[in-house]
């Protein structure tokens, strides 16, 4: 079966993190079922908010505030559900969202 696994925070470290996590987990727990396919880098996606600094005069006084995603997605193909289950149990550090979908 192949999934996609979908990393994204709003911190680069915590994917580079979470990324090498993984396949030093795949390597050393010798998953031999489990074969990583690709690994690709999703654009950078940046939010931008102005706010007024005064709620009444001063259109010219504003404040800039950006949010940035980062997101990256894992394809890898697993034979048994058991490895399936010892990959997803590796921790991951807190402030990332995974998400898992089968192709």
């Amino acid at each position: 079966m192949k999934f996609r696994l979908f990393l994204k925070s709003y911190k680069r470290s915590l994917i580079k993190t979470a990324l090498r996590k993984l396949s030093l987990f795949i390597r050393l727990q010798s998953l031999k079922d489990c074969i990583l396919h690709k690994i690709v880098v999703m654009p950078l996606k940046i939010k931008k908010f102005c706010v007024l600094r005064s709620p009444h005069v001063n259109k010219n006084s504003q404040e800039h505030f950006e949010i940035r995603y980062y997101k990256l997605f894992l394809e890898f193909e697993v034979q048994t559900p058991a490895s399936l289950n010892v990959l997803l149990n590796c921790e991951l550090p807190e402030g990332l969202l995974c998400i898992l979908k089968l192709l």
